[in-house]
Protein backbone atom coordinates (compact mmCIF):
# COMPACT_ATOMS: atom_id res chain seq x y z
CA UNK A 1 0.00 0.00 0.00
CA UNK A 2 1.67 3.86 -0.73
CA UNK A 3 2.05 5.59 1.49
CA UNK A 4 0.33 8.36 -0.22
CA UNK A 5 -2.89 7.61 -1.60
CA UNK A 6 -5.22 9.34 -4.10
CA UNK A 7 -7.41 10.93 -1.00
CA UNK A 8 -3.73 12.16 0.85
CA UNK A 9 -2.87 13.74 -2.66
CA UNK A 10 -6.98 15.37 -2.93
CA UNK A 11 -5.98 16.36 1.19
CA UNK A 12 -2.95 18.05 0.19
CA UNK A 13 -4.30 19.63 -2.67
CA UNK A 14 -7.30 21.17 -0.47
CA UNK A 15 -4.75 22.49 1.94
CA UNK A 16 -2.13 23.64 0.00
CA UNK A 17 -3.77 26.44 -1.87
CA UNK A 18 -5.43 28.25 1.27
CA UNK A 19 -2.68 27.59 3.63
CA UNK A 20 -0.29 29.75 0.74
CA UNK A 21 -2.47 32.13 -0.03
CA UNK A 22 -3.49 33.20 3.60
CA UNK A 23 0.31 33.01 4.28
CA UNK A 24 1.05 35.08 1.66
CA UNK A 25 -1.98 37.69 2.66
CA UNK A 26 -1.36 38.02 6.28
CA UNK A 27 2.93 38.68 5.70
CA UNK A 28 1.77 41.46 2.54
CA UNK A 29 -0.75 42.76 5.05
CA UNK A 30 1.94 42.91 8.12
CA UNK A 31 4.39 44.15 5.41
CA UNK A 32 2.65 47.10 3.85
CA UNK A 33 1.82 48.23 7.39
CA UNK A 34 4.88 48.67 8.18
CA UNK A 35 6.35 49.77 4.99
CA UNK A 36 3.99 52.99 5.21
CA UNK A 37 5.78 53.79 8.55
CA UNK A 38 9.41 53.37 7.23
CA UNK A 39 8.63 55.51 4.45
CA UNK A 40 7.52 58.83 6.49
CA UNK A 41 10.58 57.50 8.94
CA UNK A 42 13.32 57.74 5.96
CA UNK A 43 11.55 61.22 4.78
CA UNK A 44 11.77 62.69 7.58
CA UNK A 45 15.38 61.60 8.59
CA UNK A 46 16.52 62.41 4.58
CA UNK A 47 17.71 58.80 4.07
CA UNK A 48 18.05 56.79 0.69
CA UNK A 49 14.57 55.11 -0.29
CA UNK A 50 16.78 52.22 -0.73
CA UNK A 51 17.32 51.80 2.96
CA UNK A 52 13.23 51.01 3.60
CA UNK A 53 13.64 47.75 1.44
CA UNK A 54 16.53 46.44 3.27
CA UNK A 55 14.45 47.53 6.59
CA UNK A 56 11.81 45.54 5.39
CA UNK A 57 13.89 42.57 4.64
CA UNK A 58 15.29 42.42 7.83
CA UNK A 59 11.26 41.96 9.12
CA UNK A 60 10.51 39.04 6.81
CA UNK A 61 11.46 36.47 9.49
CA UNK A 62 9.61 37.93 12.15
CA UNK A 63 6.27 38.24 9.97
CA UNK A 64 7.29 34.56 8.87
CA UNK A 65 6.97 33.47 12.40
CA UNK A 66 3.79 34.44 12.72
CA UNK A 67 1.76 33.92 9.36
CA UNK A 68 3.07 30.38 8.84
CA UNK A 69 1.16 29.04 11.81
CA UNK A 70 -2.14 31.26 10.75
CA UNK A 71 -1.54 30.10 7.21
CA UNK A 72 -1.17 26.63 8.12
CA UNK A 73 -4.49 26.02 10.50
CA UNK A 74 -6.36 28.08 8.14
CA UNK A 75 -5.39 26.04 5.03
CA UNK A 76 -6.29 22.90 7.08
CA UNK A 77 -9.53 24.25 8.60
CA UNK A 78 -10.65 25.84 5.15
CA UNK A 79 -9.73 22.30 3.59
CA UNK A 80 -11.80 20.24 6.38
CA UNK A 81 -14.90 22.55 5.83
CA UNK A 82 -15.04 21.84 2.14
CA UNK A 83 -15.44 18.25 2.57
CA UNK A 84 -17.27 18.93 5.36
CA UNK A 85 -19.96 21.14 4.11
CA UNK A 86 -20.07 19.05 0.61
CA UNK A 87 -20.65 16.08 1.85
CA UNK A 88 -17.14 14.33 0.62
CA UNK A 89 -15.99 13.98 4.50
CA UNK A 90 -19.07 11.68 5.59
CA UNK A 91 -18.05 9.58 2.47
CA UNK A 92 -14.52 9.32 3.31
CA UNK A 93 -15.62 8.31 7.12
CA UNK A 94 -17.85 5.78 5.97
CA UNK A 95 -15.31 3.97 4.31
CA UNK A 96 -13.56 3.37 7.42
CA UNK A 97 -11.24 6.53 6.92
CA UNK A 98 -10.95 7.98 10.37
CA UNK A 99 -9.88 11.84 11.11
CA UNK A 100 -6.53 10.34 12.20
CA UNK A 101 -5.67 8.73 8.89
CA UNK A 102 -7.05 12.01 7.61
CA UNK A 103 -4.40 14.08 9.36
CA UNK A 104 -1.73 12.37 7.59
CA UNK A 105 -1.15 14.66 5.17
CA UNK A 106 -1.57 18.04 7.35
CA UNK A 107 0.62 16.57 9.98
CA UNK A 108 3.59 16.01 7.49
CA UNK A 109 2.99 19.60 6.72
CA UNK A 110 2.79 21.05 10.51
CA UNK A 111 6.11 19.36 11.26
CA UNK A 112 7.77 20.53 8.25
CA UNK A 113 6.30 23.91 9.22
CA UNK A 114 7.35 23.29 12.31
CA UNK A 115 10.98 22.60 11.59
CA UNK A 116 11.04 25.86 9.34
CA UNK A 117 9.68 27.94 12.08
CA UNK A 118 12.24 26.70 14.73
CA UNK A 119 14.76 27.87 12.04
CA UNK A 120 13.64 30.86 11.56
CA UNK A 121 13.02 32.20 15.14
CA UNK A 122 15.96 30.17 16.55
CA UNK A 123 18.69 31.54 14.50
CA UNK A 124 17.17 33.82 11.36
CA UNK A 125 15.19 36.09 13.17
CA UNK A 126 17.38 36.97 16.06
CA UNK A 127 20.18 38.18 13.27
CA UNK A 128 17.48 40.19 11.22
CA UNK A 129 16.52 41.78 14.22
CA UNK A 130 19.90 43.08 14.78
CA UNK A 131 20.96 43.98 11.29
CA UNK A 132 17.19 46.18 11.21
CA UNK A 133 18.05 47.55 14.39
CA UNK A 134 21.86 49.29 13.19
CA UNK A 135 19.93 50.35 9.87
CA UNK A 136 17.30 52.04 12.20
CA UNK A 137 20.62 53.52 14.11
CA UNK A 138 23.14 54.13 11.14
CA UNK A 139 19.97 56.02 9.88
CA UNK A 140 19.30 58.17 12.73
CA UNK A 141 22.86 59.06 12.92
CA UNK A 142 23.28 60.14 9.02
CA UNK A 143 25.91 57.03 8.72
CA UNK A 144 23.83 55.94 5.60
CA UNK A 145 24.38 58.95 3.96
CA UNK A 146 21.14 61.16 5.12
CA UNK A 147 20.47 64.15 3.12
CA UNK A 148 21.34 68.00 3.97
CA UNK A 149 17.57 69.43 3.97
CA UNK A 150 16.41 71.97 1.63
CA UNK A 151 15.31 75.00 2.85
CA UNK A 152 16.16 75.09 6.65
CA UNK A 153 19.15 75.35 8.72
CA UNK A 154 21.56 72.06 9.17
CA UNK A 155 24.38 72.24 12.31
CA UNK A 156 27.53 70.19 11.52
CA UNK A 157 29.53 69.49 14.65
CA UNK A 158 27.98 72.89 16.60
CA UNK A 159 30.63 74.95 14.31
CA UNK A 160 28.75 74.82 10.64
CA UNK A 161 25.75 76.00 9.92
CA UNK A 162 24.62 75.42 6.47
CA UNK A 163 21.47 76.47 4.36
CA UNK A 164 20.97 75.42 0.85
CA UNK A 165 18.01 76.89 -1.31
CA UNK A 166 17.62 74.42 -4.15
CA UNK A 167 19.19 71.06 -5.02
CA UNK A 168 19.26 69.76 -8.66
CA UNK A 169 20.60 66.46 -10.34
CA UNK A 170 20.22 64.54 -7.06
CA UNK A 171 22.15 66.72 -5.30
CA UNK A 172 25.05 66.87 -6.96
CA UNK A 173 24.05 70.69 -8.09
CA UNK A 174 23.31 73.03 -5.04
CA UNK A 175 22.03 76.53 -5.65
CA UNK A 176 21.51 79.60 -3.35
CA UNK A 177 23.68 78.48 -0.19
CA UNK A 178 24.59 80.21 3.16
CA UNK A 179 27.05 79.47 5.06
CA UNK A 180 27.86 80.26 8.68
CA UNK A 181 31.49 78.90 10.03
CA UNK A 182 32.95 80.11 13.58
CA UNK A 183 36.31 78.65 15.38
CA UNK A 184 37.46 78.93 18.71
CA UNK A 185 38.99 82.31 18.59
CA UNK A 186 35.28 83.64 18.24
CA UNK A 187 36.10 84.24 14.47
CA UNK A 188 33.07 83.98 12.20
CA UNK A 189 32.51 83.49 8.75
CA UNK A 190 29.48 84.62 6.81
CA UNK A 191 29.21 82.50 3.12
CA UNK A 192 26.91 82.84 0.79
CA UNK A 193 27.19 81.93 -2.96
CA UNK A 194 25.62 81.28 -6.27
CA UNK A 195 26.10 77.43 -6.41
CA UNK A 196 27.96 74.84 -5.17
CA UNK A 197 28.55 71.47 -4.45
CA UNK A 198 29.94 68.79 -2.39
CA UNK A 199 33.33 66.70 -3.07
CA UNK A 200 34.71 63.80 -0.95
CA UNK A 201 38.36 63.32 -0.06
CA UNK A 202 39.49 60.06 0.03
CA UNK A 203 42.31 60.60 2.47
CA UNK A 204 39.67 61.75 4.96
CA UNK A 205 36.25 60.50 5.29
CA UNK A 206 35.41 61.96 7.71
CA UNK A 207 35.85 65.92 5.87
CA UNK A 208 34.15 66.96 2.70
CA UNK A 209 34.43 70.02 0.55
CA UNK A 210 31.75 72.29 0.17
CA UNK A 211 32.89 73.54 -3.62
CA UNK A 212 31.14 77.39 -3.88
CA UNK A 213 31.11 79.23 -6.78
CA UNK A 214 30.63 83.29 -7.00
CA UNK A 215 29.77 84.48 -3.88
CA UNK A 216 30.69 86.37 -1.07
CA UNK A 217 32.46 86.28 2.42
CA UNK A 218 32.09 88.46 5.40
CA UNK A 219 34.76 87.76 7.76
CA UNK A 220 33.86 88.71 11.52
CA UNK A 221 36.75 89.03 13.23
CA UNK A 222 36.11 90.07 17.27
CA UNK A 223 37.64 93.96 18.02
CA UNK A 224 38.13 94.58 14.26
CA UNK A 225 35.91 95.97 10.99
CA UNK A 226 34.15 92.89 9.14
CA UNK A 227 35.91 92.38 5.89
CA UNK A 228 34.04 91.34 2.79
CA UNK A 229 35.88 89.25 -0.08
CA UNK A 230 34.24 88.12 -3.41
CA UNK A 231 34.94 84.84 -5.16
CA UNK A 232 34.79 83.17 -8.24
CA UNK A 233 35.43 79.79 -6.57
CA UNK A 234 35.83 78.84 -2.94
CA UNK A 235 36.69 75.10 -1.22
CA UNK A 236 35.23 75.47 2.26
CA UNK A 237 35.67 72.25 3.96
CA UNK A 238 33.66 70.78 6.60
CA UNK A 239 34.20 68.33 9.36
CA UNK A 240 32.10 65.61 9.51
CA UNK A 241 30.41 64.52 13.22
CA UNK A 242 31.79 61.42 14.56
CA UNK A 243 29.49 58.80 14.65
CA UNK A 244 29.79 56.36 17.35
CA UNK A 245 29.83 52.55 16.39
CA UNK A 246 26.92 50.05 16.91
CA UNK A 247 26.73 48.41 19.82
CA UNK A 248 27.18 44.35 19.81
CA UNK A 249 24.38 41.81 19.07
CA UNK A 250 22.29 41.17 22.84
CA UNK A 251 24.23 44.62 24.55
CA UNK A 252 21.46 46.16 26.42
CA UNK A 253 19.58 43.43 27.42
CA UNK A 254 18.18 42.54 24.11
CA UNK A 255 18.12 39.26 24.65
CA UNK A 256 15.86 38.55 21.66
CA UNK A 257 19.29 38.85 19.66
CA UNK A 258 20.64 36.03 21.01
CA UNK A 259 20.69 32.53 18.82
CA UNK A 260 19.10 29.31 20.87
CA UNK A 261 22.56 28.02 21.59
CA UNK A 262 23.39 31.83 22.97
CA UNK A 263 20.30 31.79 24.98
CA UNK A 264 20.63 28.14 26.85
CA UNK A 265 24.59 28.97 28.12
CA UNK A 266 23.72 32.42 29.27
CA UNK A 267 20.48 31.13 31.19
CA UNK A 268 21.89 27.92 33.07
CA UNK A 269 25.36 29.96 33.65
CA UNK A 270 25.68 30.44 36.94
CA UNK A 271 28.18 33.18 37.33
CA UNK A 272 25.82 35.64 35.38
CA UNK A 273 23.87 37.88 36.74
CA UNK A 274 20.55 36.84 38.01
CA UNK A 275 18.14 39.25 35.90
CA UNK A 276 20.21 38.35 32.86
CA UNK A 277 19.80 34.30 33.33
CA UNK A 278 16.01 34.46 33.87
CA UNK A 279 15.29 37.12 30.91
CA UNK A 280 17.66 34.39 28.55
CA UNK A 281 15.03 31.88 30.26
CA UNK A 282 11.85 33.38 29.59
CA UNK A 283 12.97 34.23 25.97
CA UNK A 284 14.07 30.64 25.22
CA UNK A 285 10.79 29.21 26.89
CA UNK A 286 8.85 31.97 24.78
CA UNK A 287 10.28 30.87 21.16
CA UNK A 288 9.75 27.27 22.18
CA UNK A 289 6.62 27.02 23.25
CA UNK A 290 5.63 28.96 20.21
CA UNK A 291 6.88 26.31 17.94
CA UNK A 292 5.44 23.53 19.87
CA UNK A 293 2.01 25.28 19.78
CA UNK A 294 1.98 24.14 15.80
CA UNK A 295 1.77 20.67 16.19
CA UNK A 296 -1.54 21.07 17.54
CA UNK A 297 -2.74 23.46 15.01
CA UNK A 298 -4.34 20.39 13.24
CA UNK A 299 -5.95 19.09 15.99
CA UNK A 300 -7.71 22.30 16.48
CA UNK A 301 -8.54 22.89 12.89
CA UNK A 302 -10.28 19.77 12.18
CA UNK A 303 -12.26 20.14 15.90
CA UNK A 304 -13.63 23.61 14.44
CA UNK A 305 -13.47 23.33 11.03
CA UNK A 306 -16.45 20.77 10.84
CA UNK A 307 -20.06 23.23 11.23
CA UNK A 308 -23.15 21.15 12.93
CA UNK A 309 -25.27 18.87 10.28
CA UNK A 310 -27.43 20.93 7.91
CA UNK A 311 -25.72 24.03 8.49
CA UNK A 312 -22.96 26.38 7.15
CA UNK A 313 -21.82 27.74 9.77
CA UNK A 314 -18.35 29.64 9.76
CA UNK A 315 -18.08 30.57 13.42
CA UNK A 316 -15.31 27.81 13.75
CA UNK A 317 -13.33 29.88 11.46
CA UNK A 318 -13.66 33.31 13.81
CA UNK A 319 -13.20 31.28 16.87
CA UNK A 320 -9.82 29.49 15.49
CA UNK A 321 -8.62 33.08 14.71
CA UNK A 322 -9.28 34.28 18.12
CA UNK A 323 -8.14 31.53 20.02
CA UNK A 324 -4.24 31.81 18.21
CA UNK A 325 -4.00 35.35 18.30
CA UNK A 326 -5.08 35.52 22.02
CA UNK A 327 -2.44 32.94 22.81
CA UNK A 328 -0.25 34.09 21.06
CA UNK A 329 -0.45 37.51 23.28
CA UNK A 330 -0.53 35.77 26.51
CA UNK A 331 2.69 34.25 26.01
CA UNK A 332 3.91 37.84 25.00
CA UNK A 333 2.82 38.66 28.46
CA UNK A 334 3.66 35.66 29.83
CA UNK A 335 7.46 36.25 28.54
CA UNK A 336 7.50 39.56 29.91
CA UNK A 337 6.57 39.32 33.01
CA UNK A 338 8.95 35.71 33.46
CA UNK A 339 11.89 38.19 32.12
CA UNK A 340 11.10 40.36 34.96
CA UNK A 341 11.45 37.52 37.77
CA UNK A 342 7.66 37.63 38.70
CA UNK A 343 6.80 34.59 37.83
CA UNK A 344 8.67 30.94 36.56
CA UNK A 345 9.61 30.67 32.90
CA UNK A 346 8.51 27.19 32.69
CA UNK A 347 5.21 27.89 34.60
CA UNK A 348 4.04 31.27 32.92
CA UNK A 349 4.75 30.12 29.66
CA UNK A 350 4.47 26.23 29.73
CA UNK A 351 1.38 26.40 32.19
CA UNK A 352 -0.79 27.95 29.28
CA UNK A 353 0.23 25.87 26.76
CA UNK A 354 -0.31 22.70 28.54
CA UNK A 355 -4.18 24.13 29.78
CA UNK A 356 -4.64 25.19 25.76
CA UNK A 357 -3.38 21.54 24.64
CA UNK A 358 -5.67 19.83 26.61
CA UNK A 359 -8.32 21.83 25.75
CA UNK A 360 -7.59 20.87 21.82
CA UNK A 361 -7.52 17.23 22.65
CA UNK A 362 -10.66 17.54 24.45
CA UNK A 363 -12.10 19.43 21.30
CA UNK A 364 -10.80 16.75 19.02
CA UNK A 365 -11.83 13.46 21.26
CA UNK A 366 -15.84 15.15 20.90
CA UNK A 367 -15.65 15.58 17.50
CA UNK A 368 -13.44 12.71 16.28
CA UNK A 369 -14.55 9.52 18.68
CA UNK A 370 -17.96 10.82 20.20
CA UNK A 371 -21.26 10.68 17.64
CA UNK A 372 -22.24 13.35 16.36
CA UNK A 373 -20.29 15.41 19.00
CA UNK A 374 -19.27 18.87 18.49
CA UNK A 375 -16.16 20.94 19.83
CA UNK A 376 -18.04 24.36 20.50
CA UNK A 377 -21.74 22.55 19.65
CA UNK A 378 -23.18 25.02 22.61
CA UNK A 379 -21.33 28.09 21.01
CA UNK A 380 -23.12 27.20 17.68
CA UNK A 381 -26.36 26.99 19.67
CA UNK A 382 -26.13 30.47 20.83
CA UNK A 383 -25.01 32.14 18.05
CA UNK A 384 -27.34 30.43 15.82
CA UNK A 385 -30.27 31.99 18.57
CA UNK A 386 -28.77 35.59 18.25
CA UNK A 387 -28.86 35.09 14.42
CA UNK A 388 -32.60 34.47 14.52
CA UNK A 389 -33.25 37.16 16.87
CA UNK A 390 -31.08 39.44 14.78
CA UNK A 391 -32.96 38.50 11.52
CA UNK A 392 -36.58 38.77 13.12
CA UNK A 393 -35.47 42.52 14.46
CA UNK A 394 -34.38 42.91 10.83
CA UNK A 395 -37.67 42.01 9.59
CA UNK A 396 -39.50 44.08 11.51
CA UNK A 397 -37.88 47.17 11.28
CA UNK A 398 -38.28 46.61 6.96
CA UNK A 399 -42.11 46.29 7.68
CA UNK A 400 -42.13 49.17 9.92
CA UNK A 401 -44.67 49.50 12.78
CA UNK A 402 -48.42 48.24 12.54
CA UNK A 403 -51.17 50.49 12.00
CA UNK A 404 -54.71 49.68 13.12
CA UNK A 405 -57.72 50.66 11.28
CA UNK A 406 -59.30 54.25 12.37
CA UNK A 407 -62.10 52.85 14.63
CA UNK A 408 -63.95 56.15 13.92
CA UNK A 409 -66.30 58.74 16.21
CA UNK A 410 -67.32 56.76 19.10
CA UNK A 411 -70.76 57.33 20.70
CA UNK A 412 -71.96 56.23 24.12
CA UNK A 413 -74.80 54.03 24.04
CA UNK A 414 -77.89 55.12 25.61
CA UNK A 415 -80.22 52.95 27.28
CA UNK A 416 -83.53 53.10 25.36
CA UNK A 417 -86.81 54.24 27.30
CA UNK A 418 -88.88 50.81 27.35
CA UNK A 419 -92.29 50.16 28.40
Amino acid sequence: MKFFSAIDRYILRLVLMPMLGVFVLAASLLMLDKMLRLFDFVAAAGGPVGIVFKMLANLLPEYASLAIPLGLMLGILLAFRKLATSSELDVMRAVGLSYTRLLRVPYILALTLALLNFTIVGYLQPLARYYYEQLDYELKSGALGAAIKVGEFTTLKDRVALRIEQSQDDGRRLIGIFARVADKKGQVLSISAKEGSFLALRNAPDTIILRLSEGQIIQDVPGELPRVLSFTRHDLPIDLPAIERFRTRGANGEQREYLLPQLLSIGWNKSLPKAQRVSSQADFNFRMVEVMMMLLLPLLAVSLAIPPKRSTSSLGLFVSIVMVVAYHKVNQYAADVAALGKVSPLLGLWGPFLLLAALILWMYYRVAYVPGGQAIGWLEKGFETVAKRFKMLLRRHRKGPIMLPDPGPQTSAQPSEGA
